[in-house]
């Protein structure tokens, strides 16, 4: 498990409770490339680990930056970052994973973004006009703008609209338009933006980012297994249903977890023989033929074999 030790260079207000922060190697020197869409985990000091969308342009090779929304119901991690973390200070990252990219060979893109839900949209947006790429943003708020300095330039060229929800949220149909061939359309914000979204647009045209982990899937195929770690040979019976990230740690695996709902990919591990059960929000189905979230897997044979 590799982290990048960053300084917090600059941070800045940028929009209701939000603290824009801007990460940069000790030393200057470049950090690893991340693709448009893409998020990093911050290791507070407090043992809490917090996913955030990089919302920088991604030709900026040395420097990160991500958008904190202040939860005061949260469990402290923001809180902590809006007022624990000054500038100068530390933060051990992790390195950049893209689980919400822009689809390859889409002619339009269309981004549906409620509140803090906008800070993936721009990085997309930075490396689509770099592209001469064709997109268009809608930003559902209540309220003050989030990020209103980042959406300025593209509020100015039509390439994104406001939507104040105050009075009612627009009707989604609506304001995507009818599903065409060649157009993608991505939401990310609050679950019920999310699951309206997905009631409305074809599937295999639509891609979403939670913010925070939704309700699992039942798992009724679920069966009482044995969990095997090829590398060690270590190996523990499990109850049908049994979460396997707590029994990876008691077997020794040093797997890193972020989310522990199948959001964030984290926790990304290659199996050998099972079949797992997969209830992640993450994998493509060709990716679940050799690899799993052990966050949400669980196990529907007698044996579940983990390349660990």
């Amino acid at each position: 498990m590799r982290h990048i030790r960053t300084i917090l260079r600059a941070a800045e207000p940028a929009g209701p409770g939000i603290r824009l922060l801007t990460l940069m190697d000790p030393d200057g020197w470049p950090l690893p490339r991340f693709r448009p869409g893409a998020h990093i985990d911050l290791h507070l000091p407090n043992g809490l680990v917090r996913a955030y969308s990089l919302c920088g342009d991604p030709a900026e090779a040395d420097r990160w930056r991500v958008a904190v929304k202040r939860e005061d119901a949260g469990r402290g991690g923001s809180a902590w970052l809006h007022d624990g973390l000054a500038v100068g200070g530390e933060l051990s990252v992790s390195l950049p994973r893209c689980t919400f990219p822009l689809a390859a060979g889409a002619r339009r893109h269309l981004f549906l973004a409620g509140g803090i839900g906008v800070t993936p949209f721009l990085s997309m947006a930075a490396a689509l006009d770099r592209a001469g790429g064709d997109y268009l943003l809608h930003v559902l708020h209540r309220g003050a703008v989030p990020m209103p300095a980042q959406l300025a330039p593209l509020l100015a060229r039509g390439q994104a609209v406001l939507h104040d929800t105050g009075a009612g949220r627009p009707d989604l149909a609506a304001l995507l338009g009818p599903p065409e061939t060649g157009v993608q359309a991505y939401a990310c914000g609050p679950a019920g933006l999310l699951a309206d979204f997905e009631a409305i647009w074809p599937v295999e045209q639509a891609q979403v980012e939670h913010f925070v982990p939704p309700p699992l899937a039942p798992a009724p195929d679920a069966r009482p297994f044995t969990l095997v770690l090829a590398r060690s040979g270590r190996s523990m019976d499990l109850p049908a249903g049994t979460p396997l990230l707590p029994a990876l740690r008691a077997l020794g695996a040093a797997v890193e977890a972020s989310c522990e709902g199948g959001i964030c990919g984290a926790c990304r591990v290659r199996w050998l023989e099972g079949p797992p059960i997969h209830r992640d929000r993450v994998l493509k189905p060709a990716e679940r033929a050799t690899d799993c979230m052990a966050c949400v897997a669980g196990c529907a044979g007698p044996r579940l074999v983990l390349d660990l």
